[in-house]
């Protein structure tokens, strides 16, 4: 009682407002960044935080590394070299289920050697062509993704900035060695296990099931599309099936004109050849996507014969009107591209198939194309009485295929860099992404509109709702509680020291979680007289057990958005996991690291 009376209304004022804040997260569709920015305004306006601490945030290395390795990505993304990623570690699985497993596997061993946040960062732009092209639902994925790097995390001293935090604060209290690099993996494995598990066997039932955007329409424009097998093709001698152009969703192979010769009904077992025309038809998305295969390009050589470098163009659509003076004419007799700088790479008219070349296709009024050109087009043409519509597709662009292997080779340069601890991962990440706009990976107008600013507002600005949660006492309240609750029983006082952690954890972030309750694990274990290990062991486990909110840990934040989840999603699944993760861990923690001797 008298710890609550001594708490002050600055401490139940930043309890109210993270109450709150979960309220808001669950009951209502209000942005995560405005409801945590409201906050800390709130905090920073009171006078609970001097602007300096709310704002510390916004200068936090963790949250600046993220918002950097979103501009490192973007190399990765823009040269082709996620897909690279995606072959090579996520293969083509034949269930849902299979797929998880493919996926998590890869990301928590990575995640015991990388930081997992560049982990999930690498993975989130393969994932996705991965899932688009195996017709899967993110919603499925993205959760199982973050949980695998956290958990994997815990298997190695440098798997998570946690377990870092957590023995350099025991080195330097008690002048001792601390724990080895491996140790821990006595217990991340099997966490790693109970983790991948539960997933498996509850995914069905606690993940969201949200259908991809292109499976909820029937009604679409049917574009016809020509494509080239290069020379030097990776996809020559590969299957269709193998080669991926039977998984995008909405599009098929209608055809494939080799040697002059047509081959209707293409089996999926048909083996590409150097110089094939592959005929497709289908939705726009999967026609742009297309162009983004390393080892396709455009059937047209007048592709070729624009100005400019093909990743400086973008891709517009155009509805042809009556008054076009290319109408009735073919697209070569017309001169398309000399006529407007525009090489049309795709047709659809009254949502059928053109049984012809696109070459040979006379334009009618009404067709409706999908060109490359450069941006100027667009302002050109927007109000010119030959076309109806004339609208750029998002971002989208041609890849520069060439430079792929530059860009994983930046990106495992990063990696090095991190594991010799010859620089921090932010300074890495900082040369990784400078070196990805000087060598052309990414232009630098893609690399600055590359970070996910939601979710670093949300990190931010948590940042400063932890502050103010240790600033007022609030959460050494919360844990000193927790902890009073044990009695004089170790085990009891292991399971509500996770307990603690967890909750902290979920409230603020694992940092934070980490640094407020060394003290208490280190009190407690003296007061019983027992180890101190386990209690360590445990904090670092309960710490990073950030599965509950998409606020607890940053790569939760980071595939919220993308994942189309909603606050209850990460509840429904995150907190029967955080439940399995405590019990295994305090079941065996003591066993592996004894109470006593």
């Amino acid at each position: 009682m008298e710890a609550l009376l001594a708490l002050g209304w600055e401490g139940w004022l930043s309890l109210a407002l993270v109450a709150l804040s979960f309220v808001l997260f669950l009951r209502t569709r209000i942005a995560p960044d405005v409801v945590t920015s409201g906050a800390l305004t709130v905090l920073l306006v009171t006078g609970v935080l001097t602007p300096a601490e709310a704002l510390a945030g916004f200068a936090n290395p963790g949250m600046l590394t993220v918002a950097v390795l979103y501009m490192v990505v973007s190399g990765l993304t823009e040269t082709g070299a996620v897909s690279w990623i995606s072959q090579a570690l996520l293969g083509r699985p034949r269930t849902e289920s299979g797929a998880r497993l493919r996926l998590m596997l890869p990301a928590a061993g990575l995640s015991a050697f990388l930081n997992n946040t560049a982990v999930v960062a690498i993975f989130i732009p393969a994932v996705s062509d991965w899932a688009r092209r195996h017709r899967l639902a993110l919603s499925g994925l993205l959760i199982p993704l973050s949980f695998a790097s956290i958990v994997g995390g815990t298997c190695t001293l440098i798997g998570t900035s946690t377990n870092l935090i957590v023995n350099g604060l025991y080195v330097e209290r008690f002048q001792e060695a601390g724990f080895a690099l491996f140790e821990l993996a006595w217990i991340g494995l099997p966490l790693v296990i109970t983790t991948l598990v539960f997933v498996m066997l509850t995914a069905r039932w606690l993940l969201p099931a949200r259908a991809p955007a292109a499976e909820r329409f029937e009604d679409v424009r049917r574009y016809t599309a020509e494509m080239l097998v290069a020379a030097d093709s990776p996809l020559a001698g590969k299957s269709i099936e193998a080669a991926g152009l039977r998984q995008l969703p909405g599009l098929f192979l209608a055809e494939i004109e080799r040697e002059g010769q047509i081959m209707p009904a293409v089996s999926p077992q048909e083996l590409l050849a150097p110089g094939d025309r592959l005929i497709f038809v289908g939705i726009i998305d999967s026609v742009v996507d297309l162009h983004r295969i390393r080892g396709l390009e455009p059937a047209s050589d007048q592709v070729y014969k624009l100005g400019g470098p093909r990743q400086d163009r973008c891709f517009v659509e155009a509805v042809l009107s009556n008054k076009c003076p290319l109408v009735g004419l073919s697209v070569r007799a017309g001169g398309f591209r000399g006529y407007y700088n525009a090489v049309i790479l795709a047709l659809s008219r009254n949502g059928e198939r053109v049984q012809r070349k696109i070459g040979d296709i006379i334009l009618q009024a009404g067709d409706t194309l999908l060109l490359e050109t450069r941006p100027e087009f667009i302002l050109q043409q927007r109000n010119s009485k030959d076309f109806l519509v004339v609208s750029q597709l998002g971002d989208e662009h041609p890849l520069r295929h060439d430079r792929a292997p530059l860009a994983i080779a930046i990106v495992i340069a990063m990696v090095a860099l991190v594991a010799l601890k010859l620089v921090t991962m932010l300074e890495a990440a900082l040369l990784a992404a400078g070196a990805m706009i000087l060598t052309r990976c990414t232009p630098d107008r893609i690399a600055r509109r590359a970070p996910d600013w939601q979710v670093l507002i949300v990190i931010a600005t948590s940042f400063g709702i932890g502050a103010a949660l240790e600033k007022t006492g609030a959460a050494a309240l919360l844990a000193g509680a927790t902890i009073d609750l044990a009695g004089g029983v170790p085990w009891l006082a292991l399971g509500l020291l996770f307990v603690a952690a967890a909750l902290l954890t979920a409230l603020a972030t694992n940092n934070v979680a980490a640094v407020l309750l060394f003290p208490v694990a280190v009190d407690t274990a003296a007061l019983m007289q027992v180890n101190l290990t386990p209690f360590l062991v445990t904090l670092m486990v309960g710490a990073s057990a950030s599965f509950a909110t998409p606020i607890g840990y940053q790569t939760n934040l980071m595939v919220f958005n993308v994942g189309g989840y909603r606050f209850g999603d990460f509840l429904r699944i995150g907190i029967p996991l955080t439940l399995a993760i405590g019990v295994t861990t305090v079941a065996l923690v003591p066993l592996i690291w004894p109470f006593h001797g």
